[in-house]
């Protein structure tokens, strides 16, 4: 149950917790933000079962749950009116742009999360009919429409097309934007917590481990043609060719990574073996049939949109040898209990990669079997959830580091802004948060499939 103090008296909850009046000579907030504030008091009242949350604003400060319990304490201070009604309009969507604009202070962003997330059967009653009308419309815009090639290409704009200089900030030194994986060697999933795995290169190490256990599975050899969706920097495609002997074609639609990865390549000596191709993956040219002994793609079909996951496998299938060829794909998906293929905005679609849609495992199993008419049959599933926790740790420390603000302000000089730069930190800071929250916690996973022609023995056995 909430607790309140009114002004110039200090009460306590019962959980024992102070309360105290937050004076201020500030105006009253109009009816609109009261009624957002009161309606959004009134759902948290019966919401926050697990934890404590303590709200700080103007004249009160709220109290809910029971700091005495188990579950994670949160505090927040309100510092302008606009919060209100931000979340009232847009639930989570909201209170994203709330943190990034600054109108909310939270002393551990991640607390934030996790108590969401402990509660959220009840939380996401927090939206208003009118932020559930917006959400069903925008989930049904991303169904039908999906990836249109002209916004496939605006999205990419608006997410990966930024200043390679950011993306060198945070991320392993071969550029790998997708889960690593955490062996003994960097102490486990969780050996940044505990004190063990303490090597500035850590991370690098991980991401090679991906890489190469990727390509394993791939069963990739030398003089093998490899087709990758999704370049990234280049950095898999790249170790096929120079550690496996493969000849890789690859595509992106990012100006920005196929411009860095073709240096890279050059670099590596290996012009002519790695072709990087500014493409839609729907366009690949007709030479393609059948002449790819594997398939890669890491992360990319959270873009591809539900209404194209039979195109993609369709192409997938046109493209690799008819036997004795491997599929591998890697995708942050829903449990299949949580996964629709309407999906509406939240922090991630609208502001890091807009209409993009999280598949389930079995949605892309069912996919490329009915897509290929049975000539794939699925290898293997892994569930790669557990170490994308401390993969977003780490590009946190990394980003907070390493960014700098003038480097930034040369290709983005709205970013000479102080403000305008610290929300832009807010936004990576919150990504970081609410997807490390998400796998932590089982909301979202990320699985890693392996698909073999339906006729091929992998292991022999007799």
């Amino acid at each position: 149950m909430p607790h309140r103090s009114s002004p110039s008296q200090e009460s306590v909850s019962s959980a024992g917790s102070s309360t105290l009046n937050l004076s201020t000579n500030s105006p009253p907030y109009s009816f609109l933000t009261m009624f957002a504030r009161s309606s959004i008091l009134s759902v948290l009242r019966s919401a926050i079962s697990v934890g404590y949350m303590r709200i700080e604003d103007r004249d009160q400060t709220f109290c809910f749950g029971n700091d005495k319990t188990a579950g994670v304490v949160v505090h927040m201070r309100v510092l302008n009116g606009r919060f209100w009604t931000r979340i009232f309009s847009s639930g989570d969507l909201g209170f994203s742009e709330a943190y990034m604009i600054g109108e909310v202070e939270i002393e551990n962003l991640k607390s934030i999360m996790d108590l969401w997330l402990d509660n959220q059967s009840t939380v996401a009653s927090v939206s208003s009919l009118y932020s559930r009308l917006l959400a069903a419309f925008s989930g049904l815009r991303n169904a039908f429409f999906g990836q249109t090639r002209s916004r496939a290409r605006l999205n990419v704009i608006a997410s990966y097309d930024q200043s390679n200089e950011l993306f060198k900030a945070f991320l392993s030194k071969e550029m790998m934007y997708s889960c690593a994986l955490w062996g003994d060697e960097e102490g486990g999933v969780r050996g940044d917590l505990l004190g063990k795995g303490s090597s500035p290169l850590d991370l690098e190490a991980a991401q090679m481990r991906k890489i190469h256990h990727v390509l394993r599975t791939a069963r990739v050899k030398p003089g093998d043609r490899l087709l990758e969706f999704g370049t990234g920097w280049g950095a898999l495609a790249i170790e096929a060719a120079a550690s496996y002997g493969c000849e890789v074609d690859t595509l992106t639609l990012s100006l920005e990574q196929k411009t860095l990865a073709e240096e890279r390549i050059k670099a590596r000596g290996l012009v002519g073996r790695v072709r990087v191709h500014l493409m839609d993956y729907r366009d690949i040219p007709a030479e393609f049939e059948h002449q790819f002994d594997a398939f890669v793609s890491i992360e990319m079909l959270e873009h591809v949109g539900s209404k194209y996951y039979k195109k993609y496998f369709e192409l997938v299938d046109f493209a690799l040898k008819p036997t004795t060829s491997t599929a591998v794909v890697t995708c942050t998906t829903f449990p299949e209990g949580r996964y629709t293929g309407y999906q509406a905005d939240d922090f991630m679609r609208r502001y890091m990669w807009p209409n993009s849609c999280l598949p389930s495992a079995t949605v892309l199993i069912d996919a490329a079997y009915a897509a290929s008419s049975g000539r794939f049959t699925l290898e293997a599933v892994e569930n790669h959830a557990p170490h994308y926790p401390r993969t977003l740790r780490t590009w946190d420390q990394r980003l907070k580091a390493n960014l700098s603000q003038e480097v930034m302000a040369q290709q983005y000089p709205a970013l000479r802004d102080r403000a305008t730069y610290a929300s832009f930190l807010r936004k990576w800071e919150y990504l970081f948060a609410y997807a490390g929250a998400g796998f932590a916690k089982g909301y979202i996973t990320c699985h890693m499939l392996t698909f073999v022609r339906a006729s091929d023995v992998t292991v022999p056995c007799d």
